[in-house]
C-alpha cells in the first residue's frame, strides 16, 4: 500500500516544514509494517513536496495512525497535507527487468465489477 500526502509549502517556511516531516518519518518509520517512506519536493515547483510510505497492507498503516508518536509527530503534519485521496492499494508492480505481478484488491467490493 502506498500512501501520498501532498504539501504546498511557501520557501520561507521549508526549514520548519522538514523538521516537521523529518520527525513525521522518524515516527511513521518505527511502526510495524512499515517498508518505506521519502520525502520529495517538485523539480518544476519548490513549494510542492510529497510525504511518500509504503506499507505492507492496509491495517498496517490505520494502526500506525493510532501510535502515540505518530499522533504527536505525523497527524499534525498530515492534516495540512492537501486535501485529496492519499492511499493507494498496489494492483500490479514489476521489479527491473521482471513481468509485471498482479496483485488481487484487499477491498471488500469492487464497484466497477
Amino acid at each position: 500500500m502506498l500512501v501520498l500526502n501532498r504539501f504546498l509549502v511557501p520557501p520561507d517556511t521549508h526549514d520548519g516544514f522538514l523538521d516537521r516531516a523529518h520527525a513525521a518519518l522518524t515516527a511513521l518509520a518505527a511502526c510495524h509494517g512499515y517498508l518505506s517512506g521519502r520525502l520529495t519536493r517538485a523539480l518544476e515547483d519548490t513549494e510542492t513536496w510529497i510525504l511518500v510510505t509504503e506499507w505492507e497492507s492496509v491495517g498496517a498503516y490505520r494502526r500506525a495512525l493510532g501510535n502515540f508518536d505518530v499522533k504527536v509527530h505525523a497527524t499534525p503534519l498530515l492534516a495540512l497535507s492537501i486535501d485529496e485521496p492519499s492511499a493507494f492499494e498496489t494492483l500490479a508492480s514489476a521489479g527491473p527487468g521482471e513481468p509485471v505481478e498482479v496483485a488481487a484488491s484487499d477491498r471488500a467490493a469492487e464497484p466497477w465489477h
